[in-house]
């Protein structure tokens, strides 16, 4: 009973070590006081970060390699809800559906690499990007 029991739990252990292994991957937003970026990138390349600040100004980042970082404006800091969006190229290959966006000549190809998109929010207050949990009202 006890091999049993052994020979589940090293089961278990293995198939979560490896199911975290396949999520490690996900590109993770990170912050601190004014820069907003996602780590875990790996292979991902053409990445763009759109951000739009509360009072509706869009800001565009774009990155041939690596991730994208949006930093605040000292000049133009607002306080409230960034929404943002990214996207970027997996180096994963999929099979084209439309074959007129198959590309041209020798650069000519069945298959296109997969594309990534995230999609979420970040909170700037008194100056500096929060967490949301940290984000607290003051009563008058």
């Amino acid at each position: 009973m006890r091999r049993l029991l052994a020979r589940s739990v090293a089961a278990a252990i293995i198939s979560l070590a490896s199911a975290s292994a396949v999520f490690s991957n996900q590109a993770t937003q990170q912050h601190n006081s004014s820069a907003f970026w996602f780590e875990n990138w790996g292979q991902m390349t053409n990445a763009t970060l759109k951000v739009l600040a509360p009072n509706g100004a869009m800001t565009e980042i774009q990155a041939a390699a690596g991730t994208p970082v949006f930093r605040l404006d000292p000049a133009q800091i607002l306080d409230g809800v960034y929404r943002f969006e990214l996207t970027a190229a997996k180096p994963e290959k999929v099979k084209i559906v439309n074959p007129q966006n198959n590309g041209r000549g020798d650069a000519a190809s069945d298959e296109v690499n997969e594309s990534f998109y995230l999609s979420g929010q970040f909170v700037v207050d008194r100056g500096v990007i929060v967490a949301p949990e940290e984000t607290t009202e003051d009563s008058n």
